[in-house]
């Protein structure tokens, strides 16, 4: 009887590899494709996955990463007890939270606007200008800001003109926020808000068609036709910006602070920066701090998926029931 279903189960592993081999070799070019992806992930996200273990590790150069002293816990007892850490960490949410509720729906609020103008030349054209500043990297960005800002500046220039006095733009804690969410909103707004334009190239156009029969107005139709047809993408990107909550932007800060506002901008990238490469190396302790970080971002995101399931949205992990019914 065991022989039986031994037997059994070995022709059904061969029935299913076969027929998994055939669907590989049926659409083999897709999987060409996706080929060379997949080897960067392997090669660059999973395999140096095991540097991680340099956050329970004593780092010896000279020993290497799989040669260093296993310590356990003891680079978290030391983490924890730096303020620093702890101030960087509210630092780093409080900035982020502010880019949720100043950066978030801007996107969005563009994809409306882009998606109301009826002439395909000027709609690509605005596209184009929105979306060519992503392609700028942040120091490119930063030397802008700084010919444009500083008490010579263009800004400061209109303000004399004027007769005002120069405003130290850059060197304001109190301004330093603002300026990261007005250069960030500059520079990716218009590249998050392709996302929101191809989701509402997805909504049956027949809907537009009886709220116009119906003498809905264009406000009328934005409201009950566009926003609900976005609806599953905005969650998405919600949740997504909220599981990102422990970044707050290290390429942005560390080209647009300076010395004035150091304190300012010291969120937790900055503090891994600065703990790793401007005093004593300590790569253990740096790492310590990084899968920290990782581990709350993926608390986050699962916290904000729960709680966008309970407001009554589907979120990214659809519950098994609701797959069913659907």
């Amino acid at each position: 009887m065991e022989n039986i279903v031994a037997e059994k189960k070995k022709s059904s592993l061969e029935t299913n590899s076969s027929s998994l081999m055939s669907r590989v070799l049926k659409s083999r070019e897709v999987y060409l494709l996706l080929l060379p992806g997949v080897i960067w992930y392997i090669i660059f996200a999973y395999i140096p996955m095991y540097g991680l273990t340099l956050a329970f590790k004593t780092y010896k150069a000279n020993l290497g990463i799989f040669g260093s002293p296993w310590i356990g816990l003891e680079n978290y007892t030391y983490v924890f007890r730096d303020p620093a850490f702890i101030e960087s960490i509210w630092k780093t949410l409080w900035i982020n939270a502010g880019r949720i509720l100043f950066q978030f729906p801007i996107p969005i609020v563009l994809a409306l606007m882009l998606n109301e103008v009826r002439v395909n030349r000027y709609k690509k054209a605005i596209q184009t200008i929105y979306t060519f500043p992503h392609f700028l990297s942040w120091i490119i960005v930063a030397s802008v800001m700084i010919n444009t800002l500083n008490t010579q500046g263009m800004i400061n220039g209109m303000i004399k003109m004027f007769g005002g006095e120069a405003v130290n733009f850059l060197g304001s804690t109190q301004i330093f926020q603002s300026l990261l969410y007005i250069t960030e909103n500059w520079k990716s707004s218009g590249w998050v808000m392709i996302i929101y334009l191809a989701a509402i190239a997805g909504i049956d156009t027949e809907q537009y068609e009886s709220a116009q029969l119906d003498g809905a107005s264009r406000l009328q139709t934005m409201w009950y036709i566009t926003l609900p047809g976005i609806q599953s993408t905005i969650v998405v990107m919600l949740i997504l910006s909220v599981g990102n909550l422990m970044n707050a932007g290290f390429d942005q800060i560390f080209n647009i602070s300076n010395a004035a506002t150091a304190k300012a901008g010291e969120i937790l990238d900055m503090y891994i920066y600065r703990i790793t490469f401007q005093s004593a190396a300590d790569f253990s302790f740096s790492s310590a701090v990084s899968l920290f970080r990782s581990v709350i971002n993926f608390a986050l995101l699962l916290f904000a998926d729960q709680v966008c399931k309970w407001l009554g949205a589907e979120g990214l992990f659809p519950s098994r029931k609701k797959s069913v019914r659907g």
